[in-house]
């Protein structure tokens, strides 16, 4: 009984701890160049959405992670919007090894953003006086997936 705390203290220790400091818009951009003409004409646009995601270590085990969406809504040649969003957070993230930490910052993180820059870019496509803009979720485990085998494929290559 009496080793009973230390059995508990250890296996809390054995557990990674990934705690949100702070969530918040880096940067964002909205464009839509071809209005007020744009809100006379019959609208059936294409959509096409880019992500990316930075890091950057902020000592202390604090990592700033930056997911950016891009949405681009075209009426054929034309821009209907542009909108750019640059959700950032920053994150404690304490007691992984460390090589899970490149996967713990491209994916985990980014999912915890997700859902606040998609926010963002829904309020503000509204705002600017178009439908809203609804982002299916995203897998970012299978984007990192995907990533580190074009990165292997590519070393491969060279």
């Amino acid at each position: 009984m009496a080793n009973e705390p230390a059995a508990t203290a250890n296996a809390e220790q054995q557990f990674g701890q990934l705690g949100i400091q702070k969530i918040y818009v880096k940067d964002l951009s909205f464009e839509a160049p071809n209005s007020p003409l744009i809100f006379t004409e019959q609208l059936n646009p294409t959509l096409d959405l880019h992500f990316a995601n930075s890091t950057n270590a902020l000592g202390n085990d604090l990592h700033e992670v930056v997911l950016t969406v891009t949405a681009t809504v075209k009426q054929a040649d034309k821009n209907v919007y542009l909108v750019e969003v640059k959700q950032a957070g920053i994150f404690n993230i304490v007691g992984f090894p460390v090589e899970h930490l490149p996967t713990i910052l491209a994916t985990a993180c980014p999912n915890i953003l997700f859902p606040f820059a998609r926010e963002v870019i829904c309020d503000v496509v509204t705002k600017g006086g178009f439908p809203q803009l609804l982002i299916a979720p995203v897998n970012f485990e299978m984007l990192y997936a995907q990533e580190v085998q074009r990165r292997r494929t590519e070393q491969t290559t060279h």
